[in-house]
C-alpha cells in the first residue's frame, strides 16, 4: 500500500494553525484529495475540533498531551483516519506549547513507519508579533521569557517557517520580518501567508507536497526551561449549555464575553496565550478568539438571533495558576449571562501541563532519501 502523506504544521499558541489547516484541508479537497486531520491539546473539549468538524471535515483529536508524549496514540490516530477514510494527505496540528518535535515525532516516525507515513516537511507557523518578540531581544514581551524560548526552539527545529497574518501586517513590515528572520535562520525557507484570508497557501501547500526532506534539524532544548515554560501557562476546557429566552445578539455575547475575560486578566497582570470559544446551535456557529492581552477579539460566522439553545466551548491559555484561571472564567461567564440568559456548565478542565516526557527521543536526524511529488 502507498504511504500515506502526513503532514505536521507546529507552532505557538494563537499562531493560526487551526485556520491554516482548515484552508488547505479545503485547497487539497478542491482539487479531488481526500483529507484527514488531528488535532492535539493537554485536554478534550477543544474549541479547534469543534471548528474543524462544522466546516464538514474529518477529525480525529488526541488529548491528554502532546504528540511528544502521546506518540503511540498520534500512529493509532493516523492509522483510524487511514482506515475509515483512505485519505491521500494526513494534516496535525500538535500543541502550540509542543517543540522539540523534531526529535520525538518526526524522526521515529521516518524511522519505524517509513511503509505508512511519507513525512513532509515541518512547517512551523509564527504570529507576526510573537516572532518580533522572540527575535528581537529588546521588543516588549507579553509572555515571560520560559515560553518565549518554546517558540524560538520550534523555529529552531522547523523545515519551513511560516510567518502568518500577513492581512494584519503592512508589506514592509512583513519584508522586515522575513529578513529578520531568514538572518536568523539562514538554512530554512521563509514565507509569509495569510491562513484567514488563505493567501499563500496553495504555495505553501505545493512546496510542501514537493518532495522535499522532513525533520532535517533537531533543536538543542532545554527540558527545564520547557517545562517551566509550560508549567507556567494555566489551561482550561469548559463546555456549557446555554438557552436564551428572547432573542440575543450572540456574536456580540461571544465579543463581549471574551473582552470580560481578557480585561479581568489585565488586572490581574496574566499574559493571555489564547483565548477562544466556539457557540453553536443546529443553526449557526460562531467562534472568537483573542491572541494577545491587548488584542481585539476576532470573529468568525454567526448565529441567528431566533436561536434558543446552544453549546458553548470555552478555551483559555493565560499565564496564571489553574484555580485562577477557573474562579476568573467563571465568574466572568456568570456576569455574562445574568438576567438573561441561563448558562448549564457540563464539563471543565483546568490545569497546568506537567514536565514533558517523551515517548521517543532521537539524537540525530534519521536519513531519507528525497522522493518525487507527494500528496
Amino acid at each position: 500500500m502507498k504511504p500515506t502523506t502526513l503532514i505536521l504544521v507546529g507552532g505557538f499558541l494563537g499562531a493560526g494553525k487551526t485556520t491554516l489547516l482548515w484552508r488547505a484541508a479545503q485547497h487539497l479537497m478542491r482539487s479531488g484529495k481526500r483529507v484527514g486531520l488531528i488535532t492535539n491539546d493537554q485536554a478534550p473539549m477543544l474549541v479547534d475540533t469543534g471548528l474543524l468538524r462544522w466546516a464538514g471535515l474529518t477529525v480525529d483529536e488526541i488529548a491528554g498531551g502532546c504528540f511528544c508524549c502521546r506518540f503511540d496514540q498520534l500512529v493509532e490516530a493516523s492509522e483510524r483516519l487511514i482506515d475509515r477514510l483512505h485519505p491521500d494527505v494526513l494534516i496535525g496540528e500538535p500543541v502550540g506549547s509542543c517543540t522539540d518535535l523534531s526529535a520525538t515525532v518526526l524522526q521515529p516516525l521516518k524511522d519505524r513507519y517509513a511503509d505508512r507515513f511519507r513525512i513532509a516537511p515541518f512547517s512551523v507557523l509564527v504570529d507576526p508579533r510573537r516572532l518580533r518578540e522572540a527575535l528581537d531581544p529588546d521588543a516588549p514581551a507579553s509572555l515571560h521569557p520560559s515560553a518565549l524560548y518554546i517558540l524560538r526552539t520550534q523555529l529552531e527545529e522547523a523545515d519551513r517557517i511560516l510567518i502568518n497574518k500577513a492581512d494584519l501586517t503592512t508589506p514592509g513590515e512583513m519584508a522586515a520580518l522575513r529578513n529578520h528572520t531568514a538572518a536568523r535562520f539562514p538554512s530554512c525557507p521563509t514565507q509569509a501567508l495569510s491562513a484567514l484570508h488563505g493567501t499563500g497557501v496553495a504555495e505553501w501547500l505545493k512546496s510542501t507536497l514537493a518532495g522535499g526532506l522532513a525533520g532535517q534539524r533537531i533543536a538543542e532544548v532545554d527540558y527545564n526551561v520547557y517545562a517551566e515554560g509550560e508549567a507556567l501557562l494555566g489551561w482550561l476546557n469548559a463546555t456549557l449549555r446555554v438557552a436564551a429566552a428572547e432573542p440575543t445578539d450572540w456574536v456580540e455575547f461571544c465579543r463581549s464575553l471574551l473582552e470580560s475575560i481578557r480585561e479581568a486578566l489585565r488586572r490581574r497582570g496574566a499574559g493571555i496565550a489564547h483565548l477562544k470559544l466556539l457557540l453553536a446551535a443546529p443553526a449557526g456557529q460562531c467562534a472568537a478568539n483573542l491572541t494577545h492581552s491587548d488584542g481585539t477579539v476576532a470573529i468568525q460566522g454567526a448565529l441567528a438571533a431566533e436561536a434558543r439553545e446552544a453549546e458553548l466551548t470555552l478555551n483559555a491559555r493565560v499565564e496564571l495558576p489553574p484555580a485562577e484561571l477557573r474562579a476568573i472564567v467563571m465568574d466572568r461567564l456568570q456576569a455574562a449571562t445574568a438576567g438573561r440568559l441561563s448558562a448549564f456548565l457540563v464539563r471543565i478542565e483546568h490545569l497546568s501541563p506537567g514536565r514533558p516526557r517523551p515517548t521517543h527521543r532521537y539524537a540525530g536526524v534519521v536519513p531519507e532519501i528525497a522522493g518525487d511529488e507527494i500528496g
